[in-house]
């Protein structure tokens, strides 16, 4: 893990305006994720994790303080700026895969690389190919989505995230739509990414996959209420193979 941070927010704040009524969604947030981190953030419906995932995906803006995305100072960035540095520095992960239905696997990972205008990426064809095989989906590249499992579909996904080889993977509830096996195998991979170095913001509404990141970061009325390193922590693979020994027997 590097000392250099790719997340570093202060006092950042969110305030949405609804009528005469006011909602504080973050209240002052700190927070500072370093290259190689794979940080869980945690909350309740209503805690402000879904408003701090969108700024952090400068998908939003905060009403009040500072967010620096890879060394660069996003908040003060017009839409089309934000669209700009979301493109380079962050890969999406969303629970729904959001695959187009009727394109290969292949033509999906390749579909953010046709949005980079910087002409460093013009092999795009090979590049699609390089994210599949890095998660183990090279022999599906010409198959569509409805030829492929749920958890295969998330493979696609998190390969089309990795494609732009972005600063930051940003994954919001990316086991939502699967079953606890596939969930445990999506945390796998994301432990091996993790491993190879990649930095990974995870949020979920379960401890059960939280115990397979480095750190939990859990949110309460817009405040952090608690960041901590995990103590024990999971190795997905062994759940894994836990897993098929217990379906072995119940068989």
């Amino acid at each position: 893990m590097s000392d250099t941070a790719v997340i570093r927010t202060h006092a950042l704040t969110k305030v949405y305006h609804m009528g005469s009524t006011e909602v504080r969604a973050l209240r002052g947030i700190d927070l500072e994720v370093r290259r190689g981190e794979f940080v869980a953030v945690m909350g309740a419906s209503g805690s402000g994790k879904s408003t701090l995932m969108n700024i952090l995906g400068c998908l939003d803006v905060p009403t009040a303080g500072t967010y620096d995305l890879d060394g660069e100072r996003v908040n003060g960035l017009d839409r089309n700026a934000r669209a700009h540095i979301r493109n380079r520095k962050i890969g999406f992960v969303f629970q729904g895969f959001n695959l187009l239905g009727r394109t290969t696997a292949v033509e999906n990972v390749e579909l953010p690389l046709l949005y980079d205008r910087s002409g460093q990426k013009l092999h795009t064809r090979r590049l699609a190919l390089e994210a599949l095989e890095r998660v183990g989906l090279s022999d599906r590249a010409h198959h569509q989505p409805s030829e492929l499992s749920g958890g295969q579909q998330q493979r696609v996904a998190i390969a089309r995230a990795l494609v732009t080889r972005p600063a930051l993977l940003l994954a919001d509830e990316p086991t939502g739509n699967l079953d606890t096996r596939t969930s445990v195998e999506v945390m796998a991979l994301f432990q091996d990414l993790n491993e190879q170095g990649i930095t990974i913001v995870l949020v979920t509404h379960e401890r059960d996959l939280a115990r397979y990141t480095r750190r939990v970061v859990e949110l309460r009325d817009g405040h952090i209420i608690r960041d901590t390193p995990v103590p024990e922590r999971a190795v997905a693979a062994e759940d894994l193979r836990t897993i098929a020994l217990d379906d072995e027997e119940a068989s």
